[in-house]
């Protein structure tokens, strides 16, 4: 179940993976379960595929595709809980998503309109010929796509003014059964009027990319004693606050990126690295294959970076790092001047041990299976 982390024997060896991660990723685990059973700390913590990572305010997901995939695979996704989600709307949906075509969501959007909720539907242009778009439209569901060459590569849904969903998941099956994907759902009408006031611009007022402006009514927050923020981009600049925090790194960086080209994020990292900081990394392969300007080969360059391509035949779709085991940095946005500078991108920063423990764990098992 995509509640839970895969129960899938890694393929790799373990000792190729760095001591400071096993320590970081015990720790975190440690405190997971101490979290959910109240155990003493000299506990035996349960193997992390049996946590499911929740707190009042938010719920972690973490796909788990199989290889090979069959259709006969595509149930008890993520795309159940988003579907659920739908479902318990009763005012407002507004769902941001590069592709979709999903029909579980389409069908539940459409049931949603026909129930009397506002359901709208922001989408890239090149992929409004999409089966799914045709429910959507088909059912009186008012949608745009950004007719630009940039892309609106966002993936977010904002419920009732309340519930926000986000990661690195498009609300596809391929997104959904086939890549290693992350998505998030935060209860929180503060960081909701983030998204739906950057869903607006788009929407409304047809605003996307350099055009949208750079007016997040609430860019940073804190809910049950963890700090937030979330940017948009290109107006929010997310790479200046990305390089910021890899400086304030003290122990260790660890990433995951399906399109990773920045300069001015490798060499941030590049300098922790040097200074003795912990850096490994897991690129998409198909991605560095294809990729203009990858860093690919500048870090594994590097004798103290550790980085590999990964074990996916399909996506290893995360744009993740987590920095000294306490801050998480996901989101739609890939390392790269594109989101940087042209593509709609949203990106949310957790600053919270828990959260940053089971990502590690993501990181672990699929860098594992790199090479």
């Amino acid at each position: 179940m995509t509640r839970r982390t895969s129960r899938r024997r890694s393929r790799g060896a373990s000792t190729s993976v760095g001591a400071t991660v096993i320590i970081l990723l015990l720790a975190g685990l440690v405190f997971l379960f101490n979290r959910v059973t109240g155990s003493n700390p000299a506990a035996t913590p349960t193997p992390p595929a049996e946590t499911v990572l929740s707190d009042d305010w938010y719920h972690l997901y973490f796909t788990a595709p199989k290889n090979p995939d069959t259709p006969a695979d595509h149930h008890s996704g993520i795309d159940e809980l988003v579907v659920e989600s739908v479902n318990a709307a009763r005012q407002t949906i507004d769902l941001a998503g590069y592709e979709i075509n999903l029909a579980s969501v389409a069908d539940a959007l459409a049931a949603a309109h026909g129930r009397g909720v506002r359901v709208r539907v922001v989408t890239d242009s090149d992929n409004l010929e999409e089966e799914a778009i045709t429910v959507i439209e088909r059912a009186g569901i008012p949608f745009v796509g950004d007719r630009r060459e940039a892309l609106m590569h966002d993936k977010f849904m904002v419920v009732d003014g309340a519930t926000v969903w986000t990661g690195s998941m498009n609300f596809t099956v391929n997104d959904v059964y086939r890549n290693n994907n992350n998505f998030i759902q935060i209860q929180s009408t503060r960081i909701a009027l983030n998204y739906t006031q950057e869903f607006e611009e788009m929407f409304s007022e047809d605003r996307f990319g350099p055009s949208s402006p750079a007016d997040t009514p609430a860019p940073s927050a804190t809910i049950n004693g963890t700090p937030l923020e979330v940017m948009f981009s290109p107006e929010d600049n997310p790479a200046r606050r990305i390089v910021e925090l890899i400086r304030q790194a003290r122990t260790s960086i660890y990433f995951m990126a399906f399109s990773f080209t920045s300069d001015e994020i490798a060499e941030a990292m590049l300098e922790r690295a040097a200074a003795g900081v912990k850096l490994q990394g897991l690129f998409e392969e198909s991605q560095y294959n294809s990729n203009q300007g990858t860093e690919y080969d500048r870090l594994r360059q590097s004798p103290n970076v550790e980085v590999r391509l990964d074990g996916n035949r399909y996506n290893m779709h995360h744009k993740v790092i987590v920095i000294d085991g306490q801050i998480v940095i996901t989101g739609s946005y890939n390392f790269s001047r594109a989101a940087e500078e042209s593509n709609d991108e949203n990106v949310l920063i957790l600053h919270n041990a828990e959260i940053a423990a089971q990502y590690l764990v993501e990181f672990v098992k699929l860098f594992e299976m790199g090479r």
